[in-house]
């Protein structure tokens, strides 16, 4: 059965990338330590490794990234939250899933893996595209789906129930959480990019969300903070609020981050 290898740096990386035939379906899964539902989807994917067998070439490659550390790399990707799956071959990206939903992260696996086996199968899955924000989109796409997998009407109550709950973890994601237009090292608008500076002219370790990349985020979590506005600072759990709140609470209080601060500069995290 296959397993999923860690990747600990950029020549690891570079060096696995060049070993592997053109016809191998390289799986990699980007990951933050402090994400909850990256451990889960650390289990799904082990999971799901061990059903595919060792071959010679081999048919499929997995492989576990620190979106943190290896910033360079998730940055190539557009990784703007995790967990994130990248499903890649001969250097070309099929398809990426974001989130932690197990079904999609399956139905992606399968459709390429099946693919690169010569199966008959109709089951297909749309490429990922870019769609202009810095961040990549969810487009996976699969058929016939089993009962478990097919989509009903859904209750607008319980919709947004499970929205709220979705949201509810993302604000606490990490400590401090920064729900912007864009990326740190791309922001998309200029209120974003003063809070970024902000925060990394004193050091502060945070998660960040590009908004832009996840339409159903952007809407709900106006509703759900009853802040109408991005960019949001989310700060253990709690929000702080937009630009000139933060600039506000640190005229206050200039030990306002203090606690979230680091020693190293640009303590700056993937969400």
């Amino acid at each position: 059965m296959s397993t999923i290898k860690d990747i600990t740096s950029e020549d690891e990386w570079r060096a696995h990338v060049a070993s592997l035939p053109k016809s191998t379906l390289l799986i990699i899964s980007f990951h933050a330590p402090w994400a909850a539902p990256c451990a889960q989807m650390a289990t799904v994917l082990q999971t799901l490794a061990s059903e595919y067998p060792v071959t010679d070439p081999p048919a499929t490659s997995w492989v576990s990234l620190n979106a943190e550390e290896l910033s360079d790399i998730s940055e190539l990707y557009d990784v703007t939250a995790v967990p994130f799956l990248v499903l890649q071959r001969n250097d070309e990206v099929l398809e990426t899933v974001s989130g932690s939903s197990a079904v999609k992260v399956r139905n992606a696996i399968e459709a390429h893996a099946k693919k690169a086996g010569g199966s008959g199968t109709t089951t297909t899955a749309a490429p990922s595209t870019n769609g202009g924000t810095g961040g990549a989109l969810e487009t996976t796409q699969a058929a016939p789906a089993s009962a478990e997998e097919v989509e009903t009407p859904a209750d607008p109550a319980k919709a947004k129930e499970e929205l709220f709950k979705r949201l509810g973890d993302l604000v606490k994601a990490a400590p401090v959480m920064l729900f912007m237009k864009g990326t740190p090292s791309a922001p998309q608008c200029g209120f974003s990019r003063q809070v970024v500076a902000i925060l990394r002219e004193r050091s502060v370790k945070y998660g960040f969300f590009n908004i832009l990349a996840d339409d159903e985020v952007r809407q709900g979590l106006k509703e759900f903070a009853e802040w109408p506005t991005y960019p949001q600072l989310w700060m253990d759990g709690e929000l702080v609020g937009g630009l000139d709140i933060v600039k506000e609470e640190l005229e206050g209080d200039p030990d306002f981050f203090k606690r979230h601060s680091v020693a190293k500069e640009d303590g700056a995290v993937v969400s």
